[in-house]
């Protein structure tokens, strides 16, 4: 954890004070090992980051007094159109595109995705919010990407898409394209990741028809999880 994320919930009638009880406050104790008098980085969710002061520390709670005055990290401009991982994986993934910066996540349904995946509780919004809060706190950063769920692939693809991509460049990532990709990308950008395996033939046909453009990093195929954060390294940082 590199920023404590506070919750408006968490204020009281002193806009600058907290006292923490929960798994926050186990942290600051066991895991940063603080102690009186101590400064944290702290920031308040989807709002400015500061710095706190640990006021009172006990075995049960530990009492801040916080100041926020400056901006969190800018987002990427992208859009990540992600099929739906594999369970075990959607958390890391989402939190990996939280980390590095991702405004906007779409989560989109595949040939290749097996409908069971849906309901698991591994991508219930409860757990993938819970994911884009630690990424947040790895990154110090508290703004959340926005998180949907497109569950039918080609009324999305042919009614939503094309209207997501204006003043957009759309980049379809595909093991078997033949362009490379481009690098250092400032405008705003949709980014299609497909699920293991790559999206099928008519999937691609349908999203290159939207208006998205297919490439590849070259033979060899990755997984997802590597996909994502060396696609958004090697495009945008």
């Amino acid at each position: 954890m590199n920023l404590l994320l506070l919750q408006p919930e968490d204020l009281g009638t002193n806009p600058n004070h907290i006292t923490l009880s929960d798994a926050r406050a186990d942290h600051i104790r066991n895991v940063l090992r603080a102690n009186l008098g101590d400064t944290l980085k702290v920031g308040l969710l989807n709002g400015l980051t500061g710095n706190a002061t640990i006021t009172a520390i006990s075995a049960t709670s530990v009492s801040l007094e916080f100041e926020l005055h400056t901006s969190p990290p800018a987002k990427l401009p992208l859009t990540l159109l992600l099929a739906l991982p594999r369970p075990k994986m959607a958390r890391r993934i989402i939190r990996a595109a939280t980390e590095l910066g991702a405004a906007d996540i779409i989560l989109l349904n595949s040939y290749r995705v097996e409908k069971s995946y849906w309901q698991s509780p591994l991508v219930s919004d409860d757990t993938l919010h819970k994911a884009m809060l630690e990424g947040l706190e790895q990154a110090g950063d508290t703004v959340l990407p926005r998180l949907s769920r497109a569950k039918r692939f080609k009324p999305f693809v042919e009614d939503e898409l094309p209207i997501l991509l204006e003043n957009k460049i759309g980049l379809l990532a595909h093991p078997y394209a033949e362009q490379s990709p481009p690098q250092s990308i400032k405008q705003d950008c949709v980014l299609a990741i497909g699920p293991e395996g790559g999206f099928i033939p008519y999937e691609c046909e349908k999203l290159i028809a939207a208006g998205m453009q297919s490439f590849s990093l070259g033979p060899r195929i990755l997984k997802t999880e590597t996909a994502v954060s060396t696609l958004i390294g090697r495009l945008f940082l």
